[in-house]
């Protein structure tokens, strides 16, 4: 039998899951067993843990459906430990270094307490300064073990759960579990202590809480806040049964109607129900309301009474509940010109469009990427949407002639903008624009992420300085309802990145799709466009910007490594965006391809490509062709802008670090040898995982359709896709 059973929900906080899980397995003190609850054997979750379980006999997940909510993932977890202590964990918290040995060594020091309390810090999801909340709320104790009588402002309501070890024996004797709803902590820890009888402190902090952008669940709007009168309720009834004495009641109903007070006098926390919430607070303050109670002084006491008298009208006149409300203009973001302003506020009062839908890609930059795919989907499977794709002046003769557009800035943009039911972007709308009620965003993401996005790239001077202002960029992704990923690094780290309450779809990129669509004839022919000559091995080399560079700096001499590769080499220069000046730069065996609209076409073409930390690599290895990783400032890279995996570990091919060792890479074939051909089934195993030919199609379904996730076609796995045949294998063939 373990020490500790360590039981950590992991429904929603898949992107941060693993830290959790790493802070158990990492404690010096190993007699434990670890308990992940997932959703079932397909959530996001479950490939995580299910790799943790591989590794370590001591990962023994379980499952539990989301209609069971938090409560009910608890408690799964707790019916299968085996631990002499259960301790809870958030799958987005972790357990601080030597926690368990802190924990152990406490409970040697008082025997086996019923329920040892413990501190715990708050952490800004930013990362900021901690704090540590529960100092304040361990009231002084005595050394060793005591009696909860003996410290009656230990009523347990105010700590969450995870910031205690219980004796498992002690639950099961009292049939002690978290109950149903939301704000289950103040249920269960007000149960845990009204039935011990040994309890003690830990005076060190255990858990590290990451504080969410968006806040805690409990404090979002929503008619979730009238569980906490069940919670009230549950505990209360449950004194009184027990027959506790006042010294014990006092403080338990303080506490309780602190929180009910504090629900109540907030205005955006109840948007409707709020006299429903008050009325019957009023009943349970006055049947409960313990012999002894002294209401406080100030305006909290005034509270108390009004609450206690059932006076709800007074009581919202105190809370100033209409100086709360603020005026519609003050909060709606406004372009820029007094009659563009004009025009758009007239349009935003009139009905949404559902059968509208605006598209964008790279800030305007022409029709393509994810957006385009989509967009393209959508015209077979939902021919009755009105689509819109929005360019920006000079990119507007690139829009296909049958694709309606809109001119970024003009009239069309912002009517379309304000009432378009659909808005799909690889990148972002404007700052102006306003997320409408009923509209849906979707944001498709244009790559997978090695360098730091986000509100990561906050701690990289460089880069942050060139972001602008992040409170904007949180601002921009807080009208996200959907987030596209293709693989499951890309969700936890678009989560750490980019911290907002949308949903992830884990369905792959429409753009890729092209990858397992396109034949033999479709590569042929985009090969003659770009202008490659027959027979040749078309080698695309496609490096990223560098924020510490201010323009376009190759760091290699292209026709100097055509010439040592080998005479049936060409390469296919693809600068990135930033630098698409509009016009080729052919030279000798350099084909210029950075103007070429569509980046899957170049990559059709490519027998091979030569990249260095661009997100190309990622979509490239769909195709399964040789990828050369040339990098000749892999530290400088690193340290300025910031990496989320060493890729000098996890490459997708040969590593080159000097224009020499990129030629013999070429020369000498290894290249294309069986090294280069493992580390690609590698790389493709992690960074491939939905990318299948269908990802448009269940972004069409799903966001523009409606369809439920259950009637969404499944990825189809790794192994049984078809990838678009090489030139260079037709020619062999």
């Amino acid at each position: 039998m373990p020490r500790f059973s360590i039981i950590v929900p992991s429904h929603g906080v898949a992107g941060r899951l693993s830290q959790a899980l790493d802070s158990v397995l990492a404690q010096s003190y190993g007699d434990f067993e670890l308990i992940p609850v997932c959703d079932g054997p397909d959530a996001p979750a479950a490939d995580v843990t299910a790799g943790y379980a591989e590794r370590d006999t001591r990962v023994v997940p379980v499952h539990s459906p989301p209609s069971a909510g938090l409560a009910g993932a608890r408690n799964a977890g707790a019916g299968a430990a085996t631990g002499t202590y259960l301790l809870f964990l958030d799958g987005d918290d972790v357990l601080v270094p030597g926690a368990l040995a802190a924990l152990d060594a406490r409970l040697a020091e008082t025997g086996d307490v019923d329920v040892l309390y413990a501190e715990h810090e708050r952490v800004p999801w930013w990362e900021g300064e901690p704090t540590n909340p529960a100092a304040l709320l361990l009231p002084k104790t005595p050394e060793g073990a005591f009696a909860p009588d003996q410290v009656p402002q230990l009523t347990g309501v105010q700590l969450p759960a995870w910031s205690a070890a219980y004796r498992r024996a002690f639950l099961t004797d009292h049939r002690i579990h978290f109950p149903d709803g939301h704000f289950t902590d103040v249920g269960f820890g007000g149960l845990v202590a009204l039935r011990a009888e040994k309890a003690a402190v830990l005076r060190e902090v255990v858990v590290r809480h990451l504080v969410r952008r968006q806040g805690s669940r409990l404090s979002l709007p929503g008619e979730h806040h009238l569980q906490l009168l069940d919670q009230v309720e549950l505990v209360l009834t449950r004194a009184a049964e027990l027959g506790l004495h006042g010294e014990r009641t006092v403080p338990l109903f303080d506490h309780l109607f602190t929180a009910v007070l504090k629900t109540a006098a907030h205005p955006r926390r109840l948007t409707t129900g709020r006299r429903a919430f008050f009325r019957r607070a009023s009943r349970l303050y006055r049947r409960h309301r313990p012999a002894g109670f002294r209401t406080p002084a100030g305006s909290l006491g005034v509270q108390h009474r009004l609450l206690a008298s059932g006076a709800h009208t007074a009581f919202r006149a105190l809370r100033g509940a209409n100086q709360a409300a603020v005026s519609v203009l003050q909060a709606v973001p406004r372009p820029q010109g007094l009659r563009t302003r004009l025009r758009y506020r007239r349009a935003l009062r009139r009905p949404v469009d559902p059968n509208l839908a605006v598209y964008c890609a790279y800030w305007g930059r022409g029709y393509a990427c994810n957006p385009a795919a989509i967009h393209a989907k959508a015209r077979e499977l939902a021919p009755h949407l009105r689509s819109v794709f929005l360019v920006e002046p000079d990119q507007a003769h690139t829009v296909p002639k049958d694709i309606e557009y809109a001119v970024i800035g003009s009239a069309k943009y912002w009517d379309v903008l304000a009432r378009a039911k659909y808005l799909v972007n690889n990148a972002n709308f404007a700052d102006a624009v306003v997320k409408r009620a009923g509209s849906v965003h979707l944001s498709t993401q244009h790559g997978t992420p090695l360098k730091k996005m986000g509100v990561d790239q906050a701690t990289y001077p460089v880069v942050a300085a060139a972001t602008g202002s992040f409170a904007k960029l949180l601002a921009r992704v807080d009208r996200w309802d959907y987030n596209l990923t293709s693989n499951r690094h890309s969700t936890e780290m678009w989560e750490r990145a980019f911290p907002a309450a949308h949903e992830t779809l884990e369905y792959g990129y429409p753009r890729n799709d092209v990858y397992y669509t396109a034949t033999a004839d479709d590569v042929a022919r985009v090969r003659r466009e770009l202008g490659v000559p027959e027979g040749k091995t078309a080698v695309l080399y496609a490096p990223t910007h560098r924020d510490y560079h201010t323009g376009f700096e190759t760091g290699l001499d292209l026709e100097a490594f055509c010439e040592e590769a080998g005479e049936d080499v060409v390469v296919l220069l693809r600068a990135h965006y930033f630098y698409d000046q509009g016009r080729a730069r052919n030279t000798g065996r350099i084909i210029d391809v950075t103007a070429h609209r569509s980046s899957e076409d170049v990559c059709l073409a490519a027998d091979a490509l030569i990249t260095d930390y661009s997100s190309i690599m990622f979509d490239y290895a769909n195709l399964d062709r040789p990828m050369v990783v040339y990098v000749d400032d892999w530290d400088v890279y690193r340290e300025t802008r910031g990496v989320y995996f060493d890729l000098m570990e996890l490459p997708p091919g040969p590593v080159a670090r000097t224009p020499e060792e990129l030629a013999r890479v070429f020369r000498d074939g290894s290249w294309a040898g069986p090294e280069s051909a493992a580390a690609r089934a590698a790389f493709r195993e992690r960074f491939c995982q939905f990318d299948d030919g269908r990802a448009s199609e269940r972004v069409v379904r799903r966001v523009l359709l409606g369809q439920p996730p259950e009637a969404i076609p499944p990825v189809i796995p790794l192994a049984e896709r078809l990838p678009a045949p090489a030139a260079t294998t037709l020619a062999r063939s």
